[in-house]
């Protein structure tokens, strides 16, 4: 029994969370224990392959980028991929919504950065928190970077009528205790472990806002801080977004007391989001061994350049004549002939073929491979 909600003073039924973890989540079915051993043979296999990506940083940056912008829409966020990356590039720097994906990638690579030195702890969240949150959309309302001293609720526009009501404050001070101790056990398999921190972290909510968000960054990060994953290349959230309202029934059907219906869908999940980057990989390393062979049919010179400025698309692949110019340090004539170049290669194509000035181009099959 992970809880059960309990009527308060006030009228409305609020969730109290029994002491964590309960017997349901300390011994698991054989179905369980075969799905959970398939997700981490699969999150070895990704692991392994970003090892022989050249350059695996550069194609990390579009992978955070693709979560990030799925994490932001669950929450609402109407901006796009391409949005983000103009925004980032400094093309578009008007779209609020945007920005809110921006705060995402800041805040994982804050949390990178940040396991290096410091434990995964609720000390360690509430620092993510504030990085996710800090001058974001609705900071007004989050309090960034503390747990919540008021309640909260989840669907509908009062506490009566909501759906959900997470614990009242000092039973939510109890969960979290109980959660951190959960943090450090070491006899839960790591991706269990990981998708049990999920549900239980979104079930006590403790934040006023950006749980969700907090919640699934957390995942990631802690297979990473688990040293499950080198480099920190599992990402869920397009998973959860693409079966958003399912994502939503099984979080509450392990407050439900149900908790083996949501670990199912989320080792689902990993399964499916593990064999989708293994081949995403695999189709960046063609891609990328076309437009090479593209590159060294050129000039030596022209070649060594041309292979510079494709390794900076793999990181960041919209560009414009003043990025390429900076990037390269080129001359702006010099920029233009390299871009020029590009689009007779099939590497580059204009975004907006009618733009007569501060034209934007765009590595459109790289994009493509990701959007798909």
């Amino acid at each position: 029994m992970l809880g059960k909600r309990i009527k308060q003073s006030e009228g409305y039924f609020s969730f109290i969370p029994e002491p964590f973890p309960p017997k349901e989540l300390t011994e698991f079915s054989s179905e369980i224990i075969t799905k959970a051993a398939l997700a981490e043979r699969l999150i070895g296999k990704l692991d392994g392959i970003t090892h022989i990506l050249p350059n695996a940083d550069f194609f990390l940056n579009m992978y955070v980028i693709k979560d990030a912008t799925n994490s932001a829409q669950i929450e609402g966020t109407r901006a796009t991929m391409m949005d983000a990356l103009e925004m980032k590039a400094g093309i578009n720097v008007n779209d609020t919504d945007a920005d809110d994906i921006l705060f995402y990638i800041k805040a994982l690579h804050y949390g990178i950065a940040r396991l290096k030195e410091f434990p995964f702890s609720l000390r360690f969240i509430k620092e993510l928190h504030k990085e996710l949150m800090i001058k974001a959309r609705s900071t007004h309302f989050a309090d960034p970077g503390e747990f919540r001293n008021s309640q909260n609720w989840i669907g509908g526009t009062t506490l009566q009528n909501a759906m959900y009501v997470p614990p009242p404050v000092n039973e939510m001070k109890k969960a979290l205790a109980d959660f951190e101790k959960y943090i450090h056990n070491d006899n839960v398999m790591p991706v269990l472990q990981a998708g049990i921190l999920h549900a239980q972290f979104e079930t006590i909510h403790p934040f006023l806002d950006g749980n969700g968000r907090t919640g699934r960054l957390i995942i990631t990060l802690f297979l990473y801080e688990r040293a499950i994953l080198e480099k920190p290349v599992l990402f869920l959230s397009s998973f959860f977004k693409k079966n958003q309202q399912l994502y939503y029934d099984k979080l509450n059907a392990y407050h439900n007391n149900r908790p083996e219906e949501w670990l199912h869908f989320f080792l689902d999940g990993v399964i499916q989001t593990a064999k989708q980057s293994i081949e995403t990989s695999s189709k960046i390393t063609i891609l990328r061994e076309e437009d090479m062979r593209k590159l060294q049919a050129l000039g030596k010179r022209e070649a060594t350049s041309g292979v510079e400025f494709l390794q900076l698309l793999f990181r960041d692949p919209i560009v414009t004549n003043s990025i390429a110019a900076n990037s390269m340090e080129f001359s702006r004539a010099g920029a233009a002939k390299l871009i020029e170049r590009f689009i007779e290669l099939d590497i580059l194509t204009p975004l907006d073929e009618n733009d007569k000035y501060g034209k934007v181009y765009i590595y459109r099959k790289y994009l493509d491979i990701f959007n798909n």
